[in-house]
């Protein structure tokens, strides 16, 4: 069925079908789209272009990969789908509907008034890191203002650094980031007080601690050079690193029923070993499913998703032409 070819379902009329659709064409769902398309499975990605990792100039800890670009990645890995077959289409998926049949698919709704079908569904669509509202933040966030170690610690590396403390656990992020610099100060902001177990390993690590609100920072010669509290103090500081507020994009998961679990972080839909949800057919991967999918990781999942989903539709196909040759047979 090519491109403007349409079929009417029970009231579903679609303009295209697909093997797999993958909501999100970052890490996760390329990766996932490159392994659909060598195992032959007709695979559409429908990508917003709103990659969490976006105001990063570059990426870490990807082996093979340590110190590319993010969007050198993401523009690499539209060539090697496309040289599969895969169709990558930029655009919004706004709504996936279970199809009459039972476990036949999904009617799967863009944004520019499509509508294909898909017999599986893989949901990619990240997550976005909510900033403190603290002056001067948003606009250093990913230069000098962080928030993970394994992204960034090397290349800020025995520099001054703040951490803003986290409201559910205060301590966790300046005890991580002291392997990174001897020079750490944790400001409590409006989070509690860390447990004496936590205060006794701020104290072991040198990790100095400072009470009151933070106003925000200061920014001279386009570098941050302090930390503003809100009683007038300037506590100089190079980098600050800072808990975000991880919210998933995962409205499409939802809508369709996904189970979820709470996080000290958030609450985030459940999926199995392969990245499959509760609902029949969809798989998650990548930030998504939690806010510590890393580039690297999320790639694993979507690899994985991809591997589980074709073994999925080979053992439906089979069972189905068993099954009709039973019933020939019978006849």
């Amino acid at each position: 069925m090519n491109a403007h070819s349409s079929q009417h379902e029970n009231g579903f009329a679609y303009e295209d079908e697909y093997d797999v659709v993958v909501v999100g064409g970052g890490a996760a769902g390329l990766s996932a789209a490159l392994v659909l398309g060598r195992a032959r499975r007709r695979t559409l990605v429908v990508d917003a272009g709103e990659p969490r990792n976006a105001p990063a100039a570059h990426m870490q800890g990807y082996l093979g990969l340590d110190g590319t670009s993010p969007a050198e990645l993401l523009a690499t890995g539209r060539e090697e789908i496309a040289a599969y077959g895969v169709e990558w289409t930029k655009g919004l998926v706004t709504a996936a509907t279970p199809t009459p049949a039972p476990g036949e698919g999904f009617a799967v709704d863009l944004a520019d008034g499509r509508r294909v079908r898909a017999r599986r569904l893989v949901v990619t669509t990240g997550l976005v890191d909510e900033l403190p509202d603290l002056a001067g933040v948003a606009e250093r966030w990913g230069r000098d203002v962080i928030h993970c170690p394994y992204c960034h610690g090397w290349e800020v590396r025995d520099r001054a650094f703040g951490v803003l403390a986290h409201p559910v656990m205060p301590a966790h992020q300046a005890l991580m980031v002291s392997q990174w610099s001897p020079d750490v100060t944790l400001f409590l902001h409006t989070a509690p007080e860390p447990s004496p177990e936590d205060t006794a390993r701020l104290a072991a690590a040198g990790v100095t601690v400072v009470t009151g609100e933070v106003a925000g920072i200061v920014v001279e010669d386009d570098r941050l050079t302090g930390v503003r509290m809100a009683d007038g103090r300037i506590v100089p500081r190079e980098i600050l690193f800072v808990g975000t507020r991880t919210v998933p994009r995962d409205g499409l998961l939802t809508a369709l029923g996904a189970d979820t679990h709470e996080t000290p972080l958030g609450r985030f839909v459940t999926i199995d070993d392969s990245g499959r949800t509760s609902v029949p057919g969809v798989w998650a991967a990548g930030n998504a499913i939690g806010p510590f999918e890393q580039v690297v990781n999320a790639a694993s999942g979507g690899y994985r998703a991809a591997a589980a989903i074709n073994a999925d539709l080979l053992m439906t196909d089979l069972d189905r032409r068993v099954a009709e040759g039973a019933g020939a047979r019978g006849a």
